[in-house]
């Protein structure tokens, strides 16, 4: 079962999503997709695993900035592996997509040498393996991702192209999840129960 929580700065979508992590098992896989690039986000880092840290809850840290696709299918392989003796695979917990995205965006033009059709081909591969790799996880999963698009336009190129980017990949993660959260001033929604159908008209 996938569900996606999804929200603003700080509007508590994280402590929702391990929260509800918490209820769904017995212990967790935080995949963190985060760069730690300089000392800020180190201290933000470290708050974040010293907050996980507390409870009886157990949960197991994995940093994978740019491959969760392949840590994902990993993940299903040792989870089947103990469903299999009769063992409650954990929790997966990934946060975030958003910082996944950036990683692979920079990542891809990085190795296309310059932002165009090749940079755009090898981001559709990586969203495509993400996707599916979602889609086929047949145990809890839990995805935390942010809500960009609803501010001023950005100003630059990437910016504006991290936007759209971020915006199609909520939409493709949000229909091959279960459910969908939207947290805002802490209070979560559940999208899907609430959605508008055709079929209503």
């Amino acid at each position: 079962m996938a569900i996606l929580v999804t929200g603003g700065t700080r509007s508590g979508k994280s402590l929702f999503a391990e929260q509800l992590a918490m209820r769904l098992g017995k212990k967790g896989i935080y995949m963190a997709t985060s760069r730690i690039w300089d000392e800020e986000m180190a201290e933000r880092v470290n708050r974040h695993q010293q907050s996980r840290g507390t409870g009886d809850f157990e949960w197991e840290t994995v940093e994978e900035p740019l491959e969760l696709a392949e840590l994902l299918e990993k993940q299903a392989r040792a989870a089947a592996a103990m469903a299999s003796v009769g063992e409650q695979p954990p929790v997966v917990l990934v946060d975030c997509l958003t910082l996944w995205l950036t990683n692979a965006l920079m990542a891809a033009e990085e190795q296309a040498g310059q932002a165009g059709t090749e940079a755009d081909e090898q981001l559709h591969h990586q969203t495509e393996a993400l996707i599916g790799a979602i889609a086929a996880y047949p145990y809890p999963l839990v995805i935390v991702t942010n809500e960009v698009g609803a501010g001023i336009v950005p100003a630059y190129p990437m910016g504006r192209k991290f936007r759209d980017e971020a915006g199609r990949l909520n939409q493709r993660v949000a229909a091959v999840c279960d459910k969908v959260f939207l947290v805002t001033a802490g209070i979560p929604i559940e999208l899907k129960a609430a959605a508008f159908r055709w079929e209503q008209l």
